[in-house]
């Protein structure tokens, strides 16, 4: 075939492409053409019956033919490709203007209400709400945090880790406490500091009363004078707020977390019997939090020189905040997503149950 020939086949070829209206369409021209048997493929397979002379130059311009056309199909496809996909988007669209069903309402999770009270007590208090990321660095999510190298928290069973690594070849890790907002928070505005930080945090666990995926908020004060007896005065303060109660009873037990020294768990009065749990004063004890001193070694990660500044930190479970207060007794029931559950244990959008 001449190269006139090869032109006039290039030009059919692009013609066809042209005039496919659809996927399946363009495949047929693409299988009439550069399949098997093919007009192209055709011509690839007479490169080697030619004499040596013109193999060479025979061969080059099928090679530069089917190249030229395999781009030009490509680019079709990709028109074709947005064209289906816009389509069926098309096709699938929802008015979202519809009224809704009158018997159908919306509720508030109990989860974004706990949040919501934590926000507005701590904000009257001066606390700053931050945020950060759910997939962290070994050196927010541990280092930073005074974690040894071989603490257990680093284990599989403990934390979820990515397959990508940091520059110094750790993996990332899904946060297993939003700590880490803390970390990046000191490491960028330093001190003084005055913050919440709540968000999803993941641990590899998973009962009635833990969950793989669930919520914490954290908080940390920050300045050159403050000591433990603010941190009971703050934790007090919100406990007695978020229960709605004047003076719980609270209570601090030593306890070691690696970012914190000293550090405590903080229980609160209850009543205990019959099935029944009742948070005030009572004879018996529940566990609530963890919280301390922050560690000076975690305030040098962060480049604050603990010689000049000292804070505290606490944490806390928001799910547990919302099964003690709400009376819900399995954790694992705040995401299975039952409408019913929702019904009942939801909030109307002003803050009234549902």
């Amino acid at each position: 075939m001449s190269a006139d020939n090869l032109s006039q086949l290039k030009q059919d070829a692009e013609a066809a492409i042209a005039g496919a209206s659809d996927l399946a369409a363009l495949d047929d021209v693409r299988v009439a053409y550069l399949g098997k048997s093919g007009s192209i493929s055709a011509q690839m397979k007479k490169v080697g019956g030619l004499p040596p002379e013109e193999r060479k130059t025979f061969g080059a311009e099928v090679n530069a033919l089917r190249n030229a056309v395999t781009e030009v199909l490509e680019a079709r496809k990709l028109l074709l490709e947005k064209e289906a996909l816009a389509q069926k988007l098309a096709s699938e669209a929802l008015d979202m203007s519809l009224p809704a069903r009158p018997e159908v309402q919306g509720s508030i999770h109990p989860i974004s209400h706990v949040i919501e009270e934590i926000e507005v007590i701590f904000a009257e208090m001066g606390f700053m709400a931050v945020a950060g990321p759910d997939v962290e660095s070994d050196w927010n999510n541990f280092e930073a945090l005074n974690f040894p190298a071989n603490h257990p928290a680093r284990e599989m069973q403990d934390t979820f880790f990515m397959e990508a690594a940091d520059d110094e070849g750790k993996p990332y890790v899904l946060r297993t406490h939003t700590s880490s907002v803390q970390i990046r928070h000191m490491t960028e505005h330093g001190a003084p500091s005055r913050i919440i930080c709540h968000g999803r945090t993941y641990r590899c666990d998973s009962d009635q009363t833990h969950s793989p995926m669930f919520h914490q908020v954290e908080g940390l004060v920050i300045e050159k004078r403050v000591h433990m007896g603010h941190l009971k005065w703050t934790l007090q303060s919100f406990l007695n707020r978020f229960f709605e109660q004047d003076d719980i009873p609270i209570r601090f037990r030593p306890s070691f977390f690696p970012f914190v020294e000293p550090g405590a768990e903080v229980d609160i009065g209850c009543t205990k019997g019959q099935g029944t749990l009742k948070i005030g004063a009572g004879d018996d004890w529940l566990e609530i939090l963890g919280c301390g001193m922050v560690h000076p070694n975690v305030l040098k990660s962060c480049g604050i020189d603990p010689k000049e500044y000292q804070g505290f930190a606490f944490g806390i479970g928001i799910e547990r905040l919302a099964m003690l207060k709400y009376g819900v007794s399995d954790l694992r029931t705040f995401f299975e997503g039952d409408v019913r559950w929702l019904e009942h244990y939801g909030f109307a959008p002003l803050g009234e149950a549902a």
